[in-house]
């Protein structure tokens, strides 16, 4: 293989293929990215066995074939390499080492052969639909951090997506829950995702697709299957095993007896959430909400540090209510709303708060 590229489309198909190998690897392979060259193309595959991501970027192929080298390794080189240079990658007579030549640099990598590579055989998918990339962003960036680390839940471990009929539409619906919060959000479906199971998406390769999905303007293709999901985005594919479990009936936990109802200026609140919750402890971060008429007090007491309390004017006209709620959960749902005005509905002291985003439903 004898192939020619310029750095800075290398560096960016490297940028997106390296991620997905892990660190550390009992499979000496896995710990490598396939290269091949045939045509005017490049492509590059990296899997962990349970998510796999190719991607092709033009390249001045002398000499057509195939290796796999360190993925990591060859990042870092390529990273450190002058802008605005040329790369050339070749491997040796015998496939045992490819060197990569840049200007006045020149490194020699171990290869392991093609043939060892490990294939993430897809089978066929039932379902596929096109979507704005802006859409599948935002459907990910808006629940992906209630998304649960406990491994023993393994089945919360993603976003649950979904087709659902919801005010006489059709609607793709994401929803993440760790047990304590639960987040939801929906577009309007979109052709060919009618009758879709619902599937959960594993948190890694939801982490893959906010990085991918840069461009607002590019539409992306989606084909699922039971048990595999696969994105095409431009010149990136990224194929992905779906978490095999059950998703809890989520609609079941969504309080809709709620008719206390409180609008704040979101960035007011935050901000204000940000500093007294400086006092709290790390282990206890909850800050009290002393909700009346035109006006809520925030407080948070720390009998290690000290208190701290500060007023916010806010629009809320039912009986006062003494809330608690848990500071970084509500910072992290304050950083998904859009629009200026956050919208709580509240019950009583003791149930569940549904916050809205003022701008969106």
């Amino acid at each position: 293989m004898r192939v020619t590229i310029e750095r800075a489309n290398l560096l960016k198909s490297l940028n997106h293929v390296h991620r997905v190998v892990e660190r550390r690897n009992t499979i000496p392979i896995l710990s490598n990215v396939l290269i091949r060259a045939e045509g005017a193309i490049l492509a590059m595959k990296a899997t962990d066995l349970d998510l796999e991501i190719n991607e092709s970027t033009a390249a001045m192929v002398e000499q057509a074939g195939a290796t796999t080298v360190p993925a990591h390794l060859l990042y870092e080189i390529v990273r450190k390499l002058p802008e605005g240079g040329e790369v050339m990658l070749a491997t040796n007579p015998d496939g045992t080492s490819m060197t990569v030549i840049s200007g006045r640099s020149n490194f020699r990598l171990q290869c392991l052969p093609q043939s060892d590579f490990p294939e993430l055989t897809a089978g066929t998918f039932t379902h596929s639909f096109r979507l704005n990339s802006t859409a599948i962003k935002g459907l990910i960036d808006k629940t992906q951090f209630a998304i649960s680390n406990e491994e023993t839940r393994y089945y919360l471990n993603g976003i649950y997506l979904h087709a659902i009929e919801s005010g006489g539409d059709l609607k793709l619906r994401a929803v993440a829950t760790d047990g304590h919060r639960l987040a939801r959000a929906e577009v309007e479906a979109p052709s060919g995702s009618e009758g879709m199971p619902g599937i959960i998406i594993p948190r890694k390769t939801v982490a893959e697709l906010q990085k991918l999905g840069d461009d607002p303007d590019m539409i992306m293709t989606v084909e699922l299957s039971d048990s595999k999901i696969r994105f095409t985005i431009g010149s990136v594919v990224l194929t992905s095993k779906l978490i095999d479990g059950t998703f809890p009936d989520y609609q079941r936990v969504i309080p809709t007896g709620n008719d206390k109802k409180l609008v704040i200026d979101r960035q007011t609140f935050a901000g204000a959430v940000d500093r007294v919750s400086t006092i709290s402890s790390e282990r206890g971060r909850a800050v009290k909400l002393a909700i009346a008429d035109g006006q809520v007090t925030l407080t948070v007491n720390n009998p290690d540090s000290g208190s701290a309390t500060e007023e916010l004017a806010a629009g809320y006209e039912s009986d006062a209510i003494d809330i608690g709620f848990n500071s970084k959960y509500l910072l992290d749902i304050t950083n998904q709303l859009q629009g200026s005005d956050a919208v709580f509905m509240l019950a009583d002291s003791g149930s569940p708060t549904l916050i809205r985003d003022g701008n969106d439903e």
